[in-house]
């Protein structure tokens, strides 16, 4: 487990390469779709934080909504807006929906919203050596789910995340500009698809530094309780600013916040 390429920000806290054992374990092939969401809001009537905030995060470049609906705009990422009206069912704010959408990854999902489904389906989020594990989908110390090379033999690309000029240009050279269907792609080793690109996906464990002890306890120390960890890029990354499209890669943000590129995947055992 870890960045063996030396590929990652040292803040991310990819390293170091280090020996994990996990258990036998089970793991969805996709991340969950807007198709498995809706039926869980059917079945429980759940109302997503985004839903209940009334607000939640949309790149700029997609928003479809007026400018009365931008409720703020962060100076450090000012590809972003707070957008009122964008949840799960208005990816890019009012006036978009899921048409053509119901097989792509849900998103506007925080961490608590994703945590909830799997109660309901009798699952649980990953954790981090789980999610690294499978995404690796067989392959020692590789950069990606199928090797160390991002572009197929004639250039071809194997994930979903940016082109062009960020943030402001996709040329979408990928197939798409913002979430690809869930089965876009090939699958890796292990028969999973799109681990990398595509969404962010929660896990189950807290944002840590690896290698760094609190009191006596043998954990890792808690760098920003109660920071959630999120792994695989989104279609949002590009070289650019970000290369997190990788096994190794790794951020966190708060359970109870909700972006258009992050979703999950599922795991029991």
């Amino acid at each position: 487990m870890g960045d063996a390429a030396g590929d990652g920000v040292p803040g991310d806290g990819e390293g170091p390469v280090r020996e994990m054992v996990v258990e036998d374990f089970t793991i969805d092939a996709t991340t969950v779709t807007n198709t498995d969401w809706a039926a869980f809001v059917d079945a429980t009537g759940h109302r997503t934080e985004a839903e209940e905030f009334g607000v939640s995060a949309v790149v700029r470049c997609f928003h479809t909504g007026s400018a009365a609906d931008v409720v703020g705009v962060p100076p450090q990422a000012p590809w972003w807006l707070g957008v009122r009206g964008a949840s799960w069912r208005q990816p890019e704010g009012r006036g978009s929906d899921l048409s053509g959408r119901w097989d792509h990854p849900v998103t506007h999902v925080s961490w608590n919203d994703a945590v909830a489904y799997c109660r309901w389906s009798g699952r649980r989020l990953p954790t981090e050596a789980e999610w690294e594990y499978a995404s690796r989908g067989g392959l020692v110390q590789q950069r990606y789910p199928w090797g160390d090379v991002l572009l197929a033999d004639g250039g071809g690309w194997r994930c979903n995340i940016w082109q062009g000029d960020f943030p402001d240009v996709n040329t979408g050279d990928d197939g798409w500009l913002t979430t690809a269907p869930v089965r876009s792609y090939k699958p890796n080793g292990y028969g999973l698809w799109q681990t990398v690109g595509n969404v962010w996906e929660w896990c189950s464990d807290t944002f840590t530094l690896p290698g760094v002890e609190t009191e006596g306890r043998g954990r890792p120390s808690v760098v920003a309780e109660p920071t959630r960890v999120m792994r695989g890029g989104s279609f949002l990354c590009h070289d650019s600013y970000c290369n997190r499209y990788r096994n190794s890669a790794r951020t966190g943000n708060t359970p109870d916040s909700s972006t258009a590129n992050t979703g999950f995947r599922t795991v029991a055992g």
